[in-house]
C-alpha cells in the first residue's frame, strides 16, 4: 500500500520558515519522481518543487526559486521541503506527490500517488 505522509506545516510570520517533510512507503521510489504542490483557497494546485529520487536532481517553480529546497533522506524515504523568506502568497495546503517518471513534470495530472497535505499559513 503506498503511502505520503505530509508534516510540518504550521502558522509562521512573514520572513519566517518551515521544514515539511513527506514519508514515503510502499513503492520503489529510486523509480519516481517526488514533488510538492500548494493549493491556496479558491486557485488550483500548483506545482512547487520536484526531485527525480534516484539522482537528486530538482526543479523549481519560479516563485520558490531561491528561498524553498527540495531534498531527500534515502535511509529514511523521506522528502523534504525547506521553505525560507516566506511570505504570504506561500500560504496554503502543501501536498506531496510521486509519479513514476523519468522526468520531472509540474502537471499535476501526471501524478500517481497522493498525500493528505499540510496547512501551512504565513501571517503576522
Amino acid at each position: 500500500q503506498v503511502q505520503l505522509v505530509e508534516s510540518g506545516g504550521g502558522l509562521v510570520q512573514p520572513g519566517g520558515y518551515l521544514r515539511l517533510s513527506c514519508a514515503a512507503s510502499g513503492l520503489p521510489f529510486s523509480s519516481y519522481v517526488m514533488s510538492w504542490f500548494r493549493q491556496a483557497p479558491g486557485k488550483e494546485r500548483e506545482y512547487v518543487a520536484g526531485m527525480k529520487w534516484s539522482s537528486g536532481s530538482a526543479a523549481y517553480a519560479d516563485s520558490v526559486k531561491g528561498r524553498f529546497i527540495i531534498s531527500r533522506d534515502n535511509a529514511k524515504n523521506t522528502v523534504y521541503l525547506q521553505m525560507d523568506s516566506l511570505t504570504p502568497e506561500d500560504s496554503g495546503v502543501y501536498y506531496c506527490a510521486a509519479d513514476r517518471a523519468t522526468v520531472i513534470l509540474i502537471d499535476a495530472r501526471w501524478y500517481d500517488y497522493w498525500g493528505q497535505g499540510t496547512q501551512v499559513t504565513v501571517s503576522s
